[in-house]
């Protein structure tokens, strides 16, 4: 056989041929299939609501990055990018108080891809404008495959210089932290892939989907030390409460997989619960120890991951 024919042959699709209908087929897609924004903008994106309500109008989508549980936006549009559109983002973003905004269009005019440059130069680093060009593409007469691109995007280290220069007495930790996490993500990405998209955080914990809406995993110092924790954190309390109460049931049988006794916490006061495991105090300014604490972490989620499943994974009560 020749490499000729062995290869088939790369075609784009116009995506109206996919989605006919922007909010009846583009959106509800794109809410179903959010891992394409995750893998492309290197977070783990949980899109929760289509249209929205930010006052008298809708915003197409928002959801939350889960490794920081901030806010996310995402309008789109399946047409090439228009003043209108510029303008609602604004507006939506204005009503929402996002961290990431996302506009997703088939096409970027250089005035718009300006913008979002303009956007992500002069606002805060807590604040990141994405621009995602909708494309589509088969192979011979294949299914139709999504091959978005990343066409605006934020100068993540250029606004943390600056925030760092801006937050007298704050600077050397937040700047800590996003270089230990940035290690701790490259190595759990290296040897277990599938946990996470995130690429790391300023904060002093980091959260990854448990593989259930509003159940996260979070790695964190605080006060109690280095901590692993499974939280249930949906607005609903009393369903926090019951899954904590359906996991506390098997206990025994968590604790014994796991090799030790859980921190089992109703969080009292608070929407969330959590179930724990902690270590000894520890502070980022430690640099010397941040491998052996990596290590920790990675080889502590391996094992509490390990107890969850043995007892049937997160309760769906």
């Amino acid at each position: 056989m020749t490499i000729d024919a062995a290869l088939g042959r790369l075609s784009v699709v116009r995506p109206r041929e996919v989605w006919p209908h922007e909010a009846l087929d583009f959106t509800p897609w794109l809410l179903n299939n959010a891992d394409v924004l995750s893998d492309l903008l290197g977070m783990d994106l949980v899109l929760e609501t289509a249209e929205h309500p930010v006052g008298g109008f809708s915003l197409d989508l928002i959801g939350r990055d889960e490794a920081t549980g901030q806010v996310v936006i995402v309008e789109n549009q399946l047409e090439e990018s228009d003043h209108a559109h510029l303008g609602q983002i604004l507006t939506y973003a204005a009503g929402t108080d996002p961290t990431t905004i996302v506009w997703v269009a088939t096409g970027f005019r250089p005035e718009h891809r300006a913008a979002l440059d303009w956007l992500n130069e002069r606002t805060s680093e807590d604040t990141r404008f994405f621009g995602v060009e909708i494309e589509v593409v088969r192979i011979g007469e294949s299914a139709p495959a999504p091959a978005f691109k990343l066409i605006a995007q934020p100068n993540d280290w250029g606004k943390q210089v600056k925030a760092a220069a801006q937050q007298v007495g704050m600077s050397e930790r937040t700047q800590l932290y996003w270089e230990f996490w940035s290690r701790f993500t490259a190595a759990v990405k290296s040897k277990h892939p599938t946990w996470t998209r995130a690429t790391t955080t300023k904060s002093s914990w980091i959260s990854m989907s448990a593989g259930v809406s509003n159940v996260n995993w979070v790695f964190t110092f605080n006060t109690k030390g280095l901590g692993v924790q499974l939280e249930f954190v949906d607005s609903d309390r009393d369903l926090n409460i019951l899954r904590l109460q359906a996991l506390e049931a098997r206990r025994a049988e968590m604790e014994s997989v796991f090799g030790a006794t859980l921190f089992w916490d109703p969080m009292d006061g608070y929407k969330a619960t959590r179930v724990a495991i902690y270590t000894d105090i520890a502070d980022v300014t430690e640099v010397e120890k941040w491998d052996a604490w990596i290590g920790w972490f990675i080889e502590t989620g391996e094992k509490f991951r390990a107890a969850l499943e043995a007892v049937g994974g997160v309760p769906l009560v």
